[in-house]
């Protein structure tokens, strides 16, 4: 009886009709391998005949100094957090960062994000965008959460920032205060609604696996509908960081990242999906695109000069890897060159 459900919902939605609540959470309790692949198929479907380009993004790490207190429990990013993470505090020199965003560029991988942790003001931000503004012909997404205030966002959307990210992570407030004791849901909110507001691309996505319902998730889903300039939709997949206080939390199912995935390409069928390889594994990129994702974050040059811990996991995907396996399903994705000659002779200070 599930298997005729769940086609006749792929049916509905094939024909472009709304589905109703309980019929998404539907497909989001499929068991079933025939189901869950045709869950799969008809959200890479959808992908596919809207165009939607795969795209990469790498990454730079600007700073693990983070005044978040207490920590968030997951967190293996902040310093002093996780051995298995990014243990000692570092800050990247604006040298550091113009050396890693020009070797990503040199790649052919054309967006970068640039995150750091709290306690800055934002200026952390501020220099590492105009470094890769005035330096590169890169794509910027900018993540420090809420280390922001709408000067900030001004500041950075006159450097030619292209997105800012800010993660709710889950918006179950009590799961929420729960994972992050150290900040609020209402801050995260507000500067969604700020960045939406400034007329920037918005990028905030969901951590998935933390003990949050499918109800939760199907409401996350709706409430980013709420920002207007929302563009881009993470899925994240919650992998335990040892030394954490959730490192015994077991790690997202496979089952629940792709389904999720798949399910924000059925009610979000133009928006860029973006699913990090640390998160997802690197070994399961491929799945991730079979679900529907046209965005693999922190993809990493095989010739990147600084050590990258991944956010949800100490391991990250490699530009090479991550070709293969677009090459092998025979996916198109943007990759571009930028000959040094045209980049702008600006010193990196001053």
């Amino acid at each position: 009886m599930g298997a005729i459900v769940i086609s006749r919902i792929l049916k509905k939605i094939r024909q472009s009709k709304n589905l109703e609540n309980h019929e998404i959470l539907t497909l989001f309790s499929a068991k079933k391998e025939s189901d869950i692949l045709n869950i799969l198929q008809t959200a890479s479907g959808i992908r596919d005949e809207n165009n939607v380009p795969i795209t990469l993004t790498s990454t730079v790490h600007i700073t693990n100094e983070c005044s978040v207190t207490p920590k968030c429990k997951y967190c293996g990013f902040a310093a002093g957090t996780s051995r298995s993470g990014y243990y000692h505090p570092f800050h990247k020199t604006d040298e550091e960062i113009l050396q890693a965003v020009r070797i990503i560029e040199d790649s052919g991988i054309s967006r970068v994000s640039c995150s750091g942790a709290h306690g800055h003001g934002g200026e952390h931000a501020l220099q590492a965008a105009r470094i890769v503004k005035e330096h590169t012909n890169l794509d910027l997404l900018v993540n420090v959460g809420t280390d922001l205030s709408a000067d900030t966002i001004h500041q950075l959307a006159a450097h030619g920032t292209d997105t800012l990210c800010c993660n709710l992570e889950t918006t179950n407030e009590t799961l929420f205060s729960y994972i992050k004791p150290g900040e609020k849901f209402y801050q995260r909110v507000k500067v969604c609604n700020m960045i939406s507001e400034s007329g920037l691309e918005l990028s905030s996505g969901l951590l998935i696996g933390i003990g949050e319902s499918n109800c939760d998730r199907l409401y996350h889903l709706k409430f980013l509908r709420a920002f207007k300039t929302l563009g881009e939709i993470p899925i994240m997949g919650f992998q335990p960081y040892i030394g954490t206080p959730m490192e015994h939390h077991p790690r997202c199912s496979m089952r629940d990242q792709l389904l999720t995935i798949a399910i924000t390409r059925i009610l979000y069928p133009d928006i860029r999906i973006t699913v990090p390889t640390p998160t997802i594994g690197p070994e399961n990129v491929r799945k991730s695109l079979m679900a529907g994702a046209n965005n693999l974050a922190t993809v990493i040059p095989d010739s990147y000069p600084h050590d990258i811990k991944g956010v949800g996991s100490p391991v990250c995907g490699t530009l090479s890897d991550v070709r293969q396996v677009l090459d092998e399903m025979g996916l198109k994705y943007i990759l571009r060159t930028h000959p040094l000659t045209t980049r702008q002779k600006i010193p990196v200070t001053g």
